[in-house]
């Protein structure tokens, strides 16, 4: 009976994490191990891989071009980050001091962009920003302009279709952060001395830092590797990580190179998650022997 009972427990937990351990090895070990395996080998003359190993696609992305585009994209990501933190916290802040009945209505309110389709939400930006656009004919209308604006394909309408696509994924981990705060720490603050400033900067904002910080992450990741907003927004102007790599896989059809491209952008978003969980537990343990 226990032999049976131990086999047992040990084919459980295999049976439950086998569905999951399956689709991971499928839908991402199998293909980072084959983007890992490219990076070693050529390009063919007319696309594709000669298996004859090479450093080469190595020492390509150091190239100040490729640099740029880093650098260009990461700017791009860290100014959506900035202004989605800026328009979510509060967001974040209200929501979670709502009266209970009206905290769902908010939440789907924020989530309600996701369930459509996100081509339709991004061409819908294309529609209010060109120069005939709803923006350009709402301020000609009230006289603030003689002459239409150039707002599409420009740097801004990046960032605009980037906070749109992912604001909601700053301001739930931030509510979520906020409505576990205990009230009685703003009320014993007040009873201390502190106004509401006082207050917010040092309780409210060091306890909801972990919050902070898995937004901001869940915000520049996608917006870093995202290539369809920059491709119908910025009209192909503005290259960014996502489009060099996909135009070296589907364009150039060098797969070699791609695979390293697509391989240095993992290696950045995994040292950014990395960090983002140590200071995640940081402050969390701070906050825990205050």
């Amino acid at each position: 009976m226990r032999t049976t009972r131990r086999r047992r427990l040990r084919v459980e937990p295999l049976v439950l994490l086998g569905p999951g351990l399956a689709y991971l090895l499928v839908f991402l070990v199998v293909p980072l191990g084959l983007v890992l395996s490219y990076t070693v080998f050529q390009r063919g003359r007319f696309g594709g891989i000669v298996y004859e190993a090479t450093a080469e696609n190595f020492t390509r992305v150091a190239d100040p071009l490729y640099l740029d585009v880093l650098l260009h994209s990461v700017k791009i990501a860290g100014i959506t980050t900035l202004l989605a933190l800026a328009l979510g916290y509060p967001t974040a802040y209200v929501i979670a001091k709502l009266p209970a009945k009206w905290k769902t209505l908010a939440l789907i309110a924020v989530v309600l962009p996701f369930w459509t389709n996100f081509l339709i939400r991004t061409y819908a930006w294309i529609v209010l920003l060109n120069s005939q656009g709803v923006v350009n004919s709402a301020l000609g209308d009230l006289g603030l302009i003689d002459e239409p604006l150039q707002l599409l394909y420009t740097d801004g309408a990046i960032v605009i279709g980037l906070l749109y696509a992912y604001l909601p994924l700053m301001v739930l981990p931030l509510y979520s952060a906020i409505e576990r705060l205990d009230p009685q720490l703003g009320e014993a603050s007040a009873n201390l001395g502190a106004g509401p400033v006082r207050t917010f900067l040092s309780v409210t904002l060091p306890l909801t830092l972990p919050g902070v910080l898995t937004g901001c992450v869940f915000v520049f990741v996608p917006s870093l590797g995202n290539f369809v907003i920059p491709e119908l927004l910025g009209g192909g102007h503005s290259v960014m990580v996502g489009n060099l790599v996909r135009d070296q896989f589907l364009k150039a059809r060098d797969w070699p190179f791609g695979s390293v491209l697509a391989l240095t952008l993992i290696a950045v978003l995994v040292l950014l998650l990395m960090a983002q969980a140590w200071a995640a537990r940081r402050f969390s343990g701070e906050g825990d022997r205050a």
